[in-house]
């Protein structure tokens, strides 16, 4: 049998619709997984609807008892109201997710309420499995109180290098692609892949803000979160570049007729020269430029335009990377000057103990002066 999710409340959300309607509050509840964490936004009124259907099916009600309703208060401009609310709930769910009386948990409506599979069997299964029942975090609000969270937002951080893995191998799809259907498939879930990367990444920054302002992790954390954003930018940025260089190969062409954006080998004999000029022609194992260089996965299907890309892009991508490291540098320059002014004050603080030890001893040397001529 998998492990009980481990239930908890941390944070909650100011919601305002769109449609003009009175804002709201809501709860923002964590679950965590053997394998997986991920979080579920829910207003009172949906405690409210689950504890009536809870009642209904069980027959009695669950052991903690649900908050009661406030009629003079709101919690939107009540924050005592919202924090006392929130550990209530939490209790709430808890009095239902840990003890060993299981009738309340297994009924269907409280693992739609928590978006879990409908039966046991599918949760052990979704479990051993990767948790891959579990939907992932794909709403703005729910990425941001995930990224709220120091716990998940480690979570919410490795679903998006799993974008990124996702979009590398589907790039890697489409590059060994023959047919130009499976080409067109894998572009379009590389895509995909980066747009929910981009949107995770956006939600994490936004994230940390939120953690440095509440104080819940110290600098040095913060500053290994930051640096981890930066890679993964870099990372993103890159995936997207190249996955915009080769999508040109199929564009439309100059005069009008669409191209595989591959040079043939008539086009390449007559842009590089025969072999009377001193070129050899293009051989069937690569192009040669000037000396026999082997072609590569990522230039063999390139024409000469789309190399000349992919050498800027790679160029580009090298100098964001020498950036991204000379901060990095700077950062470690100024610990080193930071440490260094450090012990410099401390260096001058016993410069001072000992002066005032010096004074010390030629006053004892005084008073013993004193006590042999008593």
């Amino acid at each position: 049998m998998a492990p009980p999710a481990e239930i908890s409340i941390p944070t909650t959300s100011l919601s305002t619709p769109t449609d003009g309607s009175k804002p709201y509050t809501l709860y923002n509840i964590t679950l965590r997984l053997p394998l997986r964490s991920f979080v579920v936004q829910k207003r009172y009124s949906d405690f409210l609807s689950l504890h009536q259907t809870l009642v209904s099916l069980v027959g009695t009600p669950p052991p903690a008892p649900l908050p009661s309703k406030s009629w003079f208060k709101s919690t939107v401009s009540s924050p005592e109201l919202t924090e006392n609310r929130r550990a209530s709930l939490e209790r709430y769910l808890r009095a239902i997710a840990e003890p060993p009386d299981r009738r309340w948990r297994d009924t269907s409506a409280w693992r739609a309420f928590l978006n879990l599979p409908s039966s046991s069997t599918t949760h052990s299964a979704a479990s051993a499995a990767g948790v891959s029942a579990v939907p992932a975090i794909g709403l703005r609000d729910a990425n941001l109180a995930a990224a709220s969270d120091p716990g998940t937002w480690l979570d919410l951080h490795r679903e998006m290098k799993g974008a990124l893995h996702e979009a590398r191998v589907a790039l890697g799809r489409r590059d060994s692609a023959s047919e130009n259907s499976a080409k067109v498939e894998a572009g379009a879930a590389a895509k995909r892949a980066l747009v929910r990367a981009a949107s995770l990444l956006g939600a994490l920054g936004e994230g940390l803000r939120v953690l440095k302002d509440g104080g819940r992790v110290g600098e040095g954390e913060l500053r290994r979160r930051r640096d981890l954003l930066a890679a993964a930018r870099v990372e993103r940025d890159g995936l997207d570049k190249l996955s915009s260089s080769l999508a040109a190969a199929g564009t439309v062409g100059s005069g009008g007729g669409r191209h595989t954006g591959v040079a043939s080998q008539s086009d390449r004999v007559a842009l590089m020269g025969a072999s009377s000029s001193g070129v050899q022609p293009p051989r069937p194992g690569g192009r040669v430029l000037g000396a026999p260089l082997p072609e590569t996965e990522r230039t063999r299907e390139l024409d000469n335009t789309g190399l000349l890309q992919l050498q800027r892009d790679t160029m580009r991508e090298q100098d964001e990377d020498v950036e991204a490291l000379a901060r990095i540098v700077r950062r470690q320059k100024e610990m080193g000057m930071a440490i260094h002014d450090e012990v410099n004050r401390h260096v001058d603080m016993l410069n001072r103990v000992n002066e005032d030890a010096d004074v010390v001893g030629r006053k004892l040397g005084v008073a013993k002066e004193r006590v042999k001529r008593l």
